[in-house]
């Protein structure tokens, strides 16, 4: 079955989620944009998916949302039927599907702009690195419909913006433009309207660069190292430290530093 999932409702596109691999980077599109790219049971199947099929075929991942919004969260109107166990159960779905996204093989960069709100917010913290444009604005809006997140946002958004600002959001309805949310550290990179795609992809020919062992070690080893005691983090660094090194790519590379051969850190607005 293709990645390319099928979407049956009516007046929509064919495809919930398009996929194309252009060198080593896959290009994960949510594609119901008259919807803002609402997440309903379909979309959420096909972007699985799409994501399996990029950790065999790829060293990197982008996802992006096609027409004005990354994505608008839940989609509403499947939720509203199902009863507390079927929410439970479909929670923790989401949680399985953002799981192969967090804990998987390669990389996973997150292109937004216009709403990243509700599950779209949550699917943005599942991936490893966020490129937010000026148009960008992220809330948490279940506490104003009266539900509560179960995409993960209150382990992977509390994470990066601490508990005390996510229950801002859920009981103020607050919501965060693109350079408030680079401050609270939800957004690693913020570029101007309509180049989040281009800094993703210059971000993605980067990591795609990078050694095997070492990605293994920061989509692996460093988000456990962060529930772990000082002592038994410490260790597993030391431990993959170790690993790394055994890899064929780090003493080619540290002999061509140590040759003067590799390419200098750039500094900051070099």
């Amino acid at each position: 079955m293709s990645a390319q999932a099928t979407d049956t409702q009516a007046g929509e596109p064919a495809e919930a989620v398009t996929y194309a691999l252009r060198g080593d980077v896959a290009w994960i599109g949510l594609n119901r944009p008259a919807k803002r790219n609402a997440i309903h049971d379909a979309l959420l199947a096909a972007l699985e998916q799409a994501v399996r099929r990029a950790q065999a075929e790829a060293r990197v991942a982008v996802v992006f949302g096609e027409g004005p919004a990354f994505c608008a969260g839940l989609d509403l109107s499947e939720h509203r039927a199902r009863t507390p166990e079927e929410v439970f159960h479909h929670s923790r779905g989401w949680h399985a599907v953002f799981s192969v996204i967090r804990r998987g093989r390669i990389p996973v960069i997150a292109a937004l702009h216009g709403a990243t709100v509700g599950g779209g917010l949550e699917l943005a913290t599942a991936c490893h690195l966020r490129v937010a444009d000026a148009t960008t604005f992220f809330a948490l809006p279940e506490g104003q419909r009266g539900i509560y997140v179960g995409g993960g946002a209150s382990v992977n958004v509390a994470r990066l913006l601490g508990a005390s600002r996510m229950a801002d959001m859920m009981l103020t309805g607050r919501v965060l433009d693109a350079a408030a949310a680079e401050r609270a550290g939800l957004v690693n990179y913020l570029v101007p309207e309509g180049q989040a795609k281009e800094k993703a992809a210059e971000l993605a020919a980067k990591v795609a660069t990078m050694a095997p062992l070492t990605v293994m070690g920061v989509l692996h080893a460093l988000p456990r190292i962060q529930d772990m005691s000082e002592e038994d983090g410490l260790f597993v660094e030391s431990m993959m430290a170790a690993l790394a090194q055994t890899g064929p790519e780090a003493a080619a590379r540290l002999e061509a530093f140590v040759a003067k051969r590799a390419a200098r850190l750039a500094e900051p607005g070099a």
